[in-house]
């Protein structure tokens, strides 16, 4: 689906309701599958997690050596799910992916994994999936990791770390990543009632045989609020959103937003029941955005196209992991601002790019099957008309999106 936005201006007082955090849902889900008396409120409807509820109820009703379990374009699914079946007694999968999940890599989870005792297989190219993955009890509880890796690798770990004989200790060497992340999992872990701690690069998971607390409300998508914050930043001064069930203090890194988006002229206020209200209280206080988004990278495409339309520089780093994602963040987010008339420089680490102040109409945004690149350029309809392809790649992360685009006061159109 192609779809045409219309340069038009925000409404002035918009309320969005943003399902659950896609990340803590699917940290919850392998804990369910571990711990089957949890039960979750909020969970968000996306594709990623709605993958990973699928993929545990179809081990659940088959344990043949033949299970095939694909999880498409879902990344996350893919990386905790390799470490749940690897602890699945008895059970043997074949685990799966989208031809672009098939170039992922993975090796250093399966490394890790193979450390503790798991049995796992590549069946096409070394390092990345399928895997073949046959299930055991796992004795051993030391394990070394690079810090710098993805988040996911080392939340995939600390997951099923509970539910292993002797619990883990997990040691990372070097400065850490996505650190955000990290804690969101741990800070998880412990509102469940097991027992965690993270001193000098050691982490430690003790084994819990069950739970202490088996309920537990998941917080709105930091990451999805992104756009909103977008919209926000380029509407008119005085308009305001509302957005649903967020928390000031907040697991998720992505709520990193509130002082990023400051500088852009986007006040953010938590209000009774957890609404956050933004409102845009003047221009950028800055004509050269600068940040480090080690911790937060799900944001740079959002933060990026806002710059852009704000007609302010923008220099991001702490960007490396944005190659192996959906797409190469990085290459893609290069090609599509150059199409609307930024001069961009990107390196493995960092993107940057001039103040531009005249924005080419009419551009077709290239999506690459990634959900973030079709909704980090939608804002930039309050500026200049703008096409975006293969739109329905949102509901990999939002289904609702644009639903909510419209609800705020853009107009849409579409085409099949």
């Amino acid at each position: 689906m192609t779809i045409k936005l219309f340069t038009s201006q925000l409404g002035l007082n918009t309320k969005l309701f943003i399902s659950g955090s896609k990340s803590e849902t699917n940290r919850l889900l392998l804990l369910q599958a571990l711990y089957p008396e949890l039960t979750i409120e909020n969970a968000s409807d996306s594709d990623d997690s709605k993958a990973m509820r699928e993929a545990i109820q179809q081990s659940r009703i088959n344990h043949q050596p033949s299970t095939i379990i694909n999880v498409h374009h879902a990344g996350t699914a893919m990386r905790f799910l390799t470490a749940y079946f690897a602890t699945q007694y008895n059970g043997e999968v074949v685990l799966t992916g989208s031809e672009r999940m098939q170039q992922r890599p993975i090796k250093i989870l399966v490394d890790a994994l193979r450390t503790l005792g798991a049995e796992i297989f590549y069946l096409k190219d070394e390092g990345c999936p399928p895997l073949r993955i046959i299930g055991k009890q796992i004795n051993e509880h030391h394990v070394t990791l690079s810090a710098d890796v993805s988040s996911q690798y080392i939340s995939a770990l600390l997951l099923i770390a509970p539910k292993l004989k002797n619990g883990l200790e997990l040691t990372l060497e070097g400065s850490v990543t996505s650190l955000p992340y990290i804690e969101m999992t741990l800070s998880l872990l412990q509102a469940l009632g097991i027992e965690t701690s993270f001193k000098n690069n050691v982490i430690r998971v003790w084994s819990a045989s069950e739970l202490k607390q088996n309920h537990i409300v998941v917080e709105s998508d930091w990451s999805s609020a992104s756009y909103a914050y977008s919209l926000v930043a380029l509407s008119d001064i005085g308009t305001q959103m509302q957005l649903s069930n967020f928390k000031q203090n907040s697991f998720q890194g992505d709520s990193a937003l509130v002082h990023l988006y400051a500088s852009l002229g986007v006040q953010s206020e938590f209000l009774p029941e957890n609404i956050l209200q933004l409102t845009k209280v003047s221009a950028p206080t800055t004509d050269d955005f600068q940040a480090d988004l080690n911790h937060s990278p799900d944001i740079a495409q959002t933060i990026s196209v806002t710059c852009l339309g704000l007609g302010i520089t923008c220099q991001i780093s702490g960007l490396h992991t944005l190659k192996i994602k959906e797409t190469d963040r990085l290459y893609a987010l290069k090609t599509e601002l150059e199409k609307l008339g930024a001069e961009v420089h990107i390196t493995d680490n960092s993107l940057a790019f001039k103040a531009t102040k005249n924005l080419h109409q009419n551009i077709s945004i290239a999506t690459y099957q990634d959900h973030r690149m079709a909704m980090a350029f939608a804002p930039l309809a309050l500026r200049v008309p703008i096409i975006i392809e293969q739109a329905e790649v949102v509901s990999k992360s939002y289904p609702a999106f644009w639903n909510d685009v419209q609800k705020a006061g853009i107009q849409i159109e579409q085409s099949f």
